[in-house]
């Protein structure tokens, strides 16, 4: 636990100290906010740095390595010194809000350490998608120039959204600490900047229209902190009746009542329309795949945050817009690059920010151009990544079934309970800029939430076929509710708003919405004790450690790998089928291999003909006894090393493990794990 602490720490000072250099900055773009943004300093920071980083490595000027990202962080430096004094207005403000930033700070370090804390009872790198997401990090890690190598298709570079993977690889040689360690703690950090960027949303909205530090804001920020960063949906109701068949779902009132607790599954409130996804943050926080959409989070609630701030600012200097279109375009760029969808759907926000302001100012043309320069300005910050991107949708399609409304319910009407509240109590009010503002939100949130009821993104699922496109559009529209939601509470609490309501309305009305309060809020309860093990025993950060347990010998010899090749020569190991075991190699390493899990290949390319020779080229390579045909297709696939494990050994049941001693050499042996190097 001391070393963890240790590992904890020295992964914070390096956030803290990018934050500290950006301040200057940050403070500039949100001078109207009470915490300066204080929170988005950090955000900011890394994405800058990563971007720089990139785009060098890109151009082929820069490697990839802690020197050049380093000389970026001081370049950035200076910057941010000449900008303090060209504008000694900074320092004041920075001086004035230094309590601010302390209280968002502590709240940061201690959301980092608690969840690096619920990690290290179930650290594994193991399940669901983290073999890839591990993959893409370790590949990153031994990359010199960009793009990255695809680790499961040599010599074939990533063709996936990445970008967040590239961050956790910078901050990965930033801090000096082992990949392993690092996956469960940009987690923990993902955590930390989801529930303090979401606590300066929430609290600024509020402040927009009080104006005044209390502790209304406070309450406010801590509120739109909790439903995003802990809230489920209203399928927990179950856990008060009787238990159903997943793969038939019916009503809850169709069951018999009955306090279920032990009984209740947590990923079901993420499957209950069948063949489809719709997840939320804190079951991906818990299930803890360092996917795009957990990695784009920090980046979408800063663009929250940049709109915002606009919206109160209706006539500003032409300088400011126009470092504000930079600013956006490379947001919503870096959103792209993380997980496209987000790009897509905050340039939409983005768009209905602009038409409002227009609208206010009534001039459609200024505003028509400053978002067709964030367009263009966006296009242009992708373009290191979209030259060597092929995206893998391949059309629109219809949706024929449609959810039962009852299922919608339950997964929304937590939401819009309180979004009709306000439609209700605000209809006579004069609207604030804060009240506009989460109208929008509410606005195109209804929107991706119908959305993947008549239409879907074409891509290799034939029976899932709109899943995807309700994941990642409803991700965003529980992100977008849960701002609006924590707003609506605090001015229902707040105002007079329930006392202009007929008295017998008012009882039942602060009944309902506290039922609806703790059925979302006891989602925390049921997924961490069940995926945690209650929190019983505490095993550490290590990623890797469930290996040792798993295949002993394979995991010291994927150690010694780790340890000892450098730079990214192909490693020949079994392939497998998705979200299993193989691919260990090759995920855990960052070493290429001829084919790894074939299924998301198969996603990634847009055909199954990529994989599919390849599986039984591996299959050649390790039961052929023709050493001929061995060595044109070794030189096929450039491969020069070997891996013979547990796996290997367990698939390939006529392994002609002979040839390898002609071919090769020895370079690691540890009981049945064998590692050959193919000597020319």
């Amino acid at each position: 636990m001391t070393i963890d602490v240790n590992y904890i720490f020295s992964w914070w000072l390096v956030l803290f100290l990018i934050g500290v250099i950006f301040l200057p900055l940050t403070t500039k773009i949100f001078a109207n906010f009470f915490d300066r943004g204080y929170i988005f300093s950090k955000i900011l920071g890394v994405l800058i740095i990563s971007y720089a980083v990139f785009l060098l490595g890109s151009l082929r000027l820069f490697p990839f390595t802690q020197i050049t990202i380093i000389t970026v962080i001081t370049i950035i430096l200076i910057s941010n010194i000449l900008l303090i004094s060209k504008y000694p207005n900074i320092l004041i403000s920075l001086r004035r809000s230094w309590k601010i930033f302390i209280f968002e700070e502590i709240f940061f370090l201690l959301a980092l350490f608690s969840w690096s804390f619920i990690r290290g009872f179930e650290p594994s790198i193991h399940g669901l998608e983290k073999y890839m997401d591990f993959g893409f990090v370790n590949s990153i890690l031994r990359t010199e120039y960009f793009p990255a190598m695809d680790i499961w298709l040599t010599p074939s570079t990533i063709n996936y959204y990445y970008f967040g993977h590239l961050v956790t690889a910078i901050l990965t040689k930033l801090s000096g600490t082992d990949s392993v360690i690092t996956f469960n703690l940009m987690i923990a950090t993902l955590f930390a900047f989801t529930f303090t960027g979401s606590f300066s949303i929430g609290a600024n909205l509020i402040n927009l229209k009080s104006t005044t530090q209390n502790l209304k804001i406070i309450i406010a920020g801590l509120v739109t902190a909790f439903l995003i960063t802990f809230a489920g949906n209203l399928h927990t109701i179950y856990a008060f009746f009787s238990s159903y068949n997943t793969d038939t779902p019916v009503p809850f009132w169709q069951l018999k009542p009955l306090l279920n607790f032990f009984s209740y599954w947590y990923p079901n409130a993420t499957r209950f329309i069948p063949f489809t996804i719709h997840e939320f943050p804190l079951y991906s926080f818990v299930v803890s795949d360092l996917h795009g959409h957990v990695l784009s989070i920090p980046i979408v609630l800063t663009i929250i945050a940049v709109l915002l701030h606009e919206i109160p600012r209706i006539a500003t200097r032409s300088t400011t817009k126009f470092f504000t279109i930079v600013l956006l375009s490379f947001l919503l760029a870096a959103a792209y690059m993380t997980n496209a969808w987000d790009g897509l759907i905050y340039g939409g926000l983005t768009f209905l920010v602009l038409f409002y302001l227009a609208y206010k100012t009534k001039n459609y043309t200024l505003y028509a151009i400053r978002y067709t320069l964030i367009v263009i300005g966006s296009i242009v910050f992708t373009l290191p990544f979209s030259l060597h991107f092929k995206p893998f949708v391949s059309g629109i399609g219809i949706v024929k079934d449609h959810s039962p409304l009852y299922m919608l319910f339950v997964l929304w009407g937590f939401f819009y309970f309180f979004a009709l509240s306000f439609f209700l109590f605000i209809r006579k009010e004069k609207k604030q800029s804060a009240d506009i503002f989460i109208l929008l939100l509410i606005a195109l949130s209804t929107v991706l939430i119908i959305i993947p009821e008549f239409f879907y993104a074409k891509d290799i699922y034939p029976v899932h076929y709109r899943a995807n496109t309700m994941f990642k559009l409803g991700y965003q529209a529980f992100m977008m509710l849960s701002i609006a939601t924590g707003y609506i509470i605090i001015r229902i609490v707040t105002s007079n708003m329930l006392y202009v309501a007929r008295k017998f309305f008012v009882a039942p009305y602060v009944l309902l919405a506290t039922c609806l309060v703790l059925l979302i809020g006891i989602y925390p309860f049921f997924a961490v004790n069940s995926y945690y093990g209650g929190l019983k025993t505490y095993h550490g950060l290590d990623g890797l450690v469930y290996l040792r347990s798993l295949y002993p010998t394979d995991y010291e010899g994927i150690i010694w790998l780790r340890q000892n090749i450098k730079g990214q020569p192909v490693i020949l190991e079994a392939s497998g089928d998705s979200y299993t075991d193989f691919a260990r190699v090759s995920a855990n390493t960052g070493l290429p291999t001829v084919i790894g899990w074939s299924v998301h290949e198969w996603l990634w390319r847009g055909t199954y003909d990529v994989a599919a020779p390849r599986i039984a080229d591996v299959q050649t390579l390790y039961e052929s006894k023709d050493i001929s045909l061995t060595k044109e297709l070794l030189k096929k696939y450039n491969v020069s090393l070997v891996f013979v494990g547990d796996l290997e050994r367990q698939k390939y049941q006529n392994i002609n493990e002979e040839k390898f001693f002609q071919l090769g050499k020895i370079i690691y042996e540890n009981g049945q794990t064998t590692i050959y190097q193919i000597v020319e």
